[in-house]
């Protein structure tokens, strides 16, 4: 079973693909598609969290995660097919097909779809698709996660936009993931082409120095995340002061907490950096301040950030 996903049939699965609903088995995609042939797309992942107690199924920041995926795709001359509340309401409606009593993560996606030889980004057209999938964790945080500093470096915006969730750019992310993983570790840490800490390869990264909160800014080649604008925001309510700039690597060596931020990973405490412990090995005090209220967040038991939260029965019984 691949990390993270639970066990389901996925050909049974409701889908979102070719303006409507229909199975995964039913949407398909040829070889020549030229997303898959040139990384030419742009996606989107967003967690839906369940809660047994309500029986609900919270999905955190839709307008979020949509509002990116319009910036990604005009950055590759594409245009959603639907407006955000639009996409909004077919998610909920997507999720309560597949009666999803459990985590879930959802991928929308926007494409090139011509089928032919050229690399390109004028005359194609575009697919769009939406899969939901039922999801458990994507790192194991329990014990914390063990990075090291990865010899690829993130790309330059000059290069590939990274603020943008281009499907060829994860190339970049997958050659830091599986250096990391076989050589031991549970995680890649990409520095930018000048040398400093840009972010893991599919999540944020926070330090914490002297009760301090640093983030790499935008300008460091990083995903401008949901959770990580999230986490910013929790920081800023507990009264914990945030600083965004560059982070030399010599600073996740001198950190007192490490941790990674992203809605695929939640928050996970990183406890060691290339063999160096962070602070005394184990999740951080601020570390975990932060974590504990996410968790309490993402099941609708914080009032005060309800406007995050999407509740999809909720939702479909008032449609």
């Amino acid at each position: 079973m691949r990390e993270g996903v639970a066990a389901r049939d996925l050909n049974a699965t409701v889908v979102y693909a070719g303006g409507g609903f229909r199975r995964y088995d039913e949407a398909k995609v040829g070889l020549l598609t030229h997303g898959l042939q040139y990384g030419t797309g742009c996606f989107e992942g967003i967690r839906g969290y369940w809660s047994p107690q309500e029986r609900e199924l919270y999905l955190v920041q839709l307008r979020e995660h949509y509002e990116r995926l319009a910036a990604s795709a005009k950055i590759l001359l594409m245009e959603l097919p639907h407006s955000t509340q639009e996409l909004i309401e077919i998610t909920v409606d997507l999720c309560t097909r597949n009666r999803f009593e459990i985590d879930v993560y959802v991928r929308p996606c926007i494409f090139k779809s011509a089928e032919d030889v050229g690399v390109r980004l004028h005359d194609a057209p575009c697919a769009f698709a939406i899969v939901p999938i039922p999801f458990t964790a994507y790192l194991e945080k329990s014990k914390g996660v063990r990075a090291c500093v990865s010899s690829w470096r993130r790309a330059d915006d000059s290069m590939v936009p990274p603020r943008a969730k281009i499907t060829g750019l994860y190339v970049n992310s997958a050659l830091a993931k599986s250096e990391a993983i076989a050589n031991g570790y549970d995680e890649g840490i990409l520095l930018s082409n000048d040398g400093h800490v840009s972010e893991g390869s599919a999540e944020n990264i926070f330090l914490v120095r002297r009760g301090i909160l640093y983030t790499p800014d935008p300008s460091q080649n990083v995903l401008e995340g949901c959770t990580r604008r999230a986490v910013i925001e929790i920081a800023r309510d507990f009264g914990i002061d945030v600083i965004e700039r560059a982070i030399d690597r010599g600073e996740l060596y001198a950190a007192d907490e490490v941790f990674f931020t992203g809605t695929a990973a939640g928050i996970a405490a990183v406890t060691s950096i290339d063999r160096r412990t962070v602070g005394d090995g184990g999740i951080g005090a601020i570390t975990r301040r932060i974590g504990d209220l996410y968790d309490r967040i993402v099941v609708g038991r914080e009032p005060r950030y309800a406007s995050w939260l999407t509740r999809a029965y909720a939702a479909q019984a008032v449609g």
